[in-house]
């Protein structure tokens, strides 16, 4: 019985001649598209520099800051107020003021002065443009002392920064797997949420209603097609990975493999549960959406849940996509096993349990 149940929920899939086209075509163009735009490094940030000081050392500088890729040198003002209003006007991101008496207080052995003023109404822009304005200034100043053999302590610390599990700083790295995850989640939630609520309205639930197939062979039916849906989505998304952003797991595809297996489960079972307590599929459709809108804003996609406030890491800690969201990036970034995974396992094992289990009581089956 359950072999012709599953055969029925196939042909229903590919009978629909835009859902076969939509499986394939979104997880290709969200992975050509979203890492390059979804990157959070910032670049091209617009430089206005007022010289008060206007002497080598200080035109030095400024060559070395727009030689950066960070930095765009937009206009040099002369003075504050004059920098001021291109800000205003969204001309200028970050001002950087040089102080008269720069050059001179550097060859007498002191510190020049400067003064960094950033636009903060992107505070992350703001941030991250005064840490790499900041950084090339203190680079600038470690030329100068080896060019002139000054030190500014007696002992000299070398420090030594080593970046591991992501060396080159790629964001695309970061970001790839966790793409990945979402096309999973958005199909294997949406599909479901939308299957039997359609065949309400079309009326063919009446027709499986008086057969005497059970609710759990019926809701297993259900399932396994999104499944198998799942393994495809997920093997795309692995080539498409390694094809264009030579971006290769470091750990076992049998652990994601493993995971995905559990997370599809939970998903799809949540997208059925929604699709049984529907009256139509615009409803359900709307539940669904609003479902995995928390789902992905709360798992840790752009920024980390220990980052959040206390009340929203405990809303995160019943969000499925976040422990799907650590296993991918674990494996592909550190190589972790199942072993390094325990927690994530328990997690999904218990979200699959319960939400499948809520399926199969929440539908109500009328002879």
């Amino acid at each position: 019985m359950l072999k012709y149940l599953v055969e029925k929920e196939i042909k229903q899939i590919f009978r629909n001649a835009f859902l076969p086209k939509i499986i394939f075509i979104m997880p290709v163009v969200m992975l050509l598209v979203l890492p390059w735009a979804a990157d959070q490094e910032v670049k091209n940030i617009r430089l206005s520099v007022v010289d008060h000081d206007r002497s080598a050392y200080s035109e030095r500088m400024i060559r070395k800051l727009i030689a950066s890729d960070y930095f765009q040198l937009s206009n040099i003002s002369v003075s504050n107020d004059e920098a001021l209003k291109s800000v205003e006007a969204g001309e200028v991101d970050i001002i950087l003021e040089i102080q008269s008496g720069f050059e001179k207080e550097l060859m007498k052995g002191g510190g020049g002065e400067v003064m960094i003023s950033a636009n903060a109404v992107n505070g992350m822009k703001g941030g991250l443009g005064s840490s790499y304005l900041i950084s090339i200034l203190n680079d600038f100043s470690g030329e100068l002392q080896e060019e002139s053999g000054m030190q500014q302590a007696p002992v000299s610390i070398r420090l030594t920064t080593s970046y591991r599990f992501n060396p080159h700083l790629d964001y695309k790295a970061f970001m790839v797997p966790a793409i990945i995850v979402i096309l999973l989640t958005i199909l294997s939630g949406f599909l479901p949420a939308l299957n039997i609520v359609s065949e309400k309205e079309i009326g063919t639930i009446e027709q499986i209603n008086v057969t005497p197939v059970g609710k759990f062979s019926f809701i297993l039916a259900k399932l396994i097609p999104y499944w198998v849906i799942g393994f495809i989505l997920l093997t795309v998304g692995f080539g498409i990975a390694a094809l264009v952003y030579r971006l290769f797991p470091a750990g076992s595809l049998f652990t994601i493999y493993l995971y995905a297996s559990i997370y599809v489960l939970v998903v799809s079972g949540l997208g059925l549960v929604i699709s049984n307590t529907s009256d139509t599929m615009q409803q359900a459709m709307f539940v669904i959406f609003f479902f995995i809108m928390i789902l992905i804003l709360m798992s840790g996609l752009f920024t980390p849940v220990s980052s959040m406030p206390e009340w929203a890491q405990v809303i995160a800690a019943i969000d499925p996509l976040k422990y799907f969201m650590q296993v991918m990036r674990a494996v592909y970034l550190k190589g972790s096993g199942v072993m390094d995974l325990l927690p994530q396992l328990g997690a999904l094992l218990g979200f699959a349990l319960f939400f499948n289990t809520w399926a199969v009581m929440s539908y109500r089956k009328s002879k």
